[in-house]
């Protein structure tokens, strides 16, 4: 006869089967997952290795090229800025040691330097935008105009214009020697630039600049130094805007140059002058400014050519 007690004992055993029967299999299919992954693993760590050797590879020949391209640099720049004049302007975040390579390569060019001028963290600081426009209202050289333009960088660019440039019909001082020490003295008052005494003007300028520009105000940083570029190019015989990497993203500097077709039309642009090789491209570029052509040089996405005449 059947009783309670068989059927209990039966269920037992159906279930304490199924129990045993899911161990076992989860056990497999956990022994082949395990197998699976650690294929897996192994397989990703091979590619991440050499990936990295590939890395340490392509770092050393970059380093060969940036040797060669310092050690040709000056016979490539030889002569090609003979007898002109060139200031250069920096901002708060362009590194020294680039500053002082495109000096040395000036030099090999046989350009003069005639002043260093940096401007600030506070040239661009969006916060600060109407005291700098209103300085250079009252700064302004006698006989001089301002650009209508309403934003800071495009009215300093027309101040430091007048101040810092040549007239190129005729190669004369657009200011006089004590407006210019005026009018600089009041920006360095303000926190606006640090110059160095005895600035001359110039036929020619480099504004050279760092990589992108970070933070909530990127974007009006950027443009603030973009714009000042651009009209200082309208005021002499020429401007190149060089900048480190990052420069032509969207919140650098020559990013908004590039993206704005007025201003590349006159202004030159180079996007790595932070590699020996980009440092001779600036200076290539300056003296292609003196025929009354620019480019986007360099070796972001949005550059036309690595170098004056290598345009595809």
């Amino acid at each position: 006869m059947i009783t309670l007690r068989y059927h209990i004992v039966s269920i037992t055993a159906v279930f304490l089967a199924l129990a045993v029967g899911v161990v076992l299999g989860s056990t497999a299919i956990s022994g082949r997952l395990l197998s699976g992954l650690s294929d897996e693993k192994n397989s990703l760590a091979q590619q991440v290795n050499d990936l990295q050797n590939d890395r340490n590879a392509l770092n050393a020949k970059l380093t060969e090229a940036d040797k060669f391209a310092a050690s040709v640099g000056p016979l490539a720049v030889k002569d090609r800025l003979a007898e002109r004049t060139v200031v250069i302007v920096t901002t708060a975040d362009a590194r020294p040691s680039d500053r002082d390579a495109l000096t040395g390569l000036l030099k090999s060019a046989s350009a003069t330097v005639t002043g260093e001028i940096q401007l600030t963290d506070a040239f661009t600081d969006p916060s600060r935008g109407d005291q700098l426009r209103d300085l250079v209202a009252r700064l302004q050289p006698a006989g001089s105009q301002l650009p209508t333009a309403a934003d800071p960088g495009t009215r300093a660019g027309g101040l430091f214009g007048a101040l810092l440039l040549l007239n190129p019909s005729n190669n004369q001082p657009q200011a006089t020697a004590d407006e210019t020490a005026s009018a600089l003295a009041g920006l360095t008052n303000a926190g606006f630039v640090k110059a160095t005494s005895g600035m001359k003007p110039a036929q020619l300028a480099i504004v050279l600049t760092g990589g992108a520009a970070i933070g909530d105000s990127a974007a009006d940083r950027a443009s603030t130094v973009a714009r000042f570029a651009t009209q200082l190019d309208r005021a002499g015989a020429g401007v190149v805007l060089a900048g480190a990497n990052g420069s032509a993203n969207g919140t650098g500097a020559i990013g908004v140059v590039r993206a704005d077709t007025a201003a590349t039309s006159i202004l030159s642009t180079v996007d790595n002058s932070d590699t020996p090789a980009g440092q001779v491209v600036v200076v290539m570029a300056l003296s292609e400014q003196l025929e009354g052509r620019s480019g986007r040089y360099g070796v972001a996405g949005n550059a036309e050519a690595s170098s004056p005449g290598t345009a595809g």
